[in-house]
């Protein structure tokens, strides 16, 4: 999707506030009552709604809200009607078209993102001369609340693919509270996929000045996170083709150091993306589907993980496009067989945590699956795919 100019709608805007929605009607009007109260001084301000045909009424609900609200003076309220749910980027991207400012603002509508802090981001826009500002959980001064253990660990494991796979400096690269000045995607191609669109504005402008402010994130007291397994899907989808984005912009690196540290940084990012699949299956058969012994349904996630990990690692990490079925046969062969050896690792580890220091089966399965990734990079590299160790 390619950005076009902005809309003329009698007057343009200074500021535009994106706020993507889907059955947010027990949230919208407070945030909206929340943003007017908080509105940058001397500015002229838009709201963009843009709704994706949401079935509990939430654009007809902000429709229906703008006939009886009194009008502010430099401040509007738009809503887009979209007649199918087409995803959270493609949503941002559609009210950017639609927008009129040259400073967009992107936030969500549940209160995780507080709009109190929107001045202060504007501001520092401003006086910094930065192109983004990010509000980020992950900085000094910033939190996550009402988040359970494992959300945490999701959330840092998909930080960590994304700066690590994709070279981002920022800190939280998957917020989705964020600020830019308009011109720095002016002609940009976007893939819109998934749900967190500062990580491709991120990648596709890397000379953009980037800079942070710490917030409370604050998980959501009305309506259901978006996050699942599709989400999941559309991510990894996201992350694939902006790596190969990057990969067709940027010159072939010559030093050794350097490609052992990049294929080593995609070897546990694959590996991080295993951990999440061996997360999700293991758990799926202890107290999902199933009722199985923990220790039986570990073996059950480390199946699906090897197989999507080794996928994964052949096209990305190593690079190697050919999937001539005898040789196939015997690269996948060979990464069970390194895989089994850090999988029996895996299973004395978690089986010693859990029976023996009584640590809960989640945190005992991310510790160890950690302890066995860096061997079995290294056999892999040798062995598997025929590459000298240091290169």
């Amino acid at each position: 999707m390619k950005l076009t100019e902005n809309v003329a709608r009698g007057g343009n805007a200074q500021v535009s506030i994106i706020i993507p929605t889907y059955n947010e009607s027990k949230n919208i009007i407070k945030i909206l009552k929340s943003i007017a109260a908080n509105l940058p001084k001397n500015t002229f301000t838009e709201t963009i709604i843009v709704d994706d045909n949401s079935p509990d009424g939430t654009g007809k609900i902000v429709e229906d809200y703008l006939l009886s609200v009194k009008k502010i003076a430099g401040y509007t309220i738009d809503v887009i009607h979209r007649t199918a749910k087409k995803g959270l980027s493609s949503a941002i991207l559609h009210g950017i078209q639609h927008a009129t400012g040259d400073t967009i603002v992107v936030m969500d509508s549940d209160f995780s993102h507080p709009p109190q802090i929107i001045p202060k981001m504007i501001e520092t826009l401003k006086k910094s001369q930065c192109d983004i500002v990010v509000a980020s959980r992950y900085i000094k001064g910033g939190m996550i609340q009402g988040w359970p253990l494992k959300r945490k660990i999701l959330s840092k494991l998909a930080t960590t693919v994304a700066k690590r796979g994709l070279r981002i400096n920022t800190s939280d690269p998957m917020s989705g509270f964020f600020v830019f000045n308009r011109k720095i995607i002016k002609g940009l191609k976007f893939d819109a996929i998934g749900f967190k669109m500062l990580l491709e504005i991120l990648v596709k402008t890397r000379e953009a000045n980037v800079k942070e402010i710490p917030y409370t994130f604050t998980d959501r007291k009305f309506g259901s996170s978006k996050v699942d397994f599709i989400t999941s899907v559309d991510y990894v989808r996201s992350v694939w083709r902006l790596y190969r984005y990057g990969k067709l912009i940027t010159k072939k690196e010559k030093r050794s150091s350097v490609r052992f540290l990049s294929k080593a940084g995609r070897f546990f990012t694959v590996g991080a993306s295993g951990l999440v699949v061996n997360y999700l299956i293991s758990l799926l058969f202890v107290a999902g589907i199933a009722d199985f012994w923990y220790i039986h349904a570990n073996i059950i996630g480390i199946i699906a993980s090897v197989t999507s990990n080794f996928i994964l690692n052949k096209v990305w990490t190593f690079e190697d496009t050919d999937f001539a079925v005898k040789r196939t046969i015997t690269q996948y062969s060979k990464f069970v067989g390194i895989s089994s050896i850090g999988a029996l690792v895996q299973l004395s580890i978690v089986f010693s945590l859990v029976d023996v220091y009584q640590l809960t089966y989640p945190l005992a399965l991310i510790l160890a699956v950690i302890t066995a990734s860096f061997g079995n990079f290294i056999l892999n590299k040798k062995w598997t795919f025929k590459e000298k160790i240091w290169g």
